[in-house]
């Protein structure tokens, strides 16, 4: 099992950054894919980026050129950093541990961007 636990969520002003740190604990060898998720109020969750053991990333759309996925495996450790934050980039955030037959989610920060 991969235990996981998410920080750096908290309230920015639109134009803002922040970085989300995913620290990941347990059988840190079995994973092959961190991602980092998104549910806003009344939406449907959905994936903002993912990066697998060999470093490759997957972005949606709309955060494409503005947010940046990467994972430090010496730290155990995978990061978001979010620049030109929207308003509509406010959400709950989780990170999302993917092994062959198995997945753990993290227990979420929230980003608040306000205009």
């Amino acid at each position: 099992q991969v235990q996981l636990v998410e920080s750096g969520g908290g309230l920015v002003q639109a134009g803002g950054s922040l970085r989300l740190p995913c620290a990941a604990s347990g059988s840190i060898f079995s994973i092959n894919v961190m991602a980092w998720y998104r549910q806003a109020p009344g939406k449907q969750r959905e994936l903002v980026a993912a990066i697998t053991s060999d470093g490759i990333t997957n972005y949606a759309d709309s955060v494409k050129g503005r947010f940046t996925i990467s994972r430090d495996n010496a730290k155990n450790m995978v990061y978001l950093q979010m620049t030109s934050l929207k308003p509509e980039d406010t959400a709950v955030y989780y990170c999302r541990a993917i092994g062959s037959s198995w997945n753990n989610w993290g227990q979420g920060t929230q980003v608040t961007v306000s205009s």
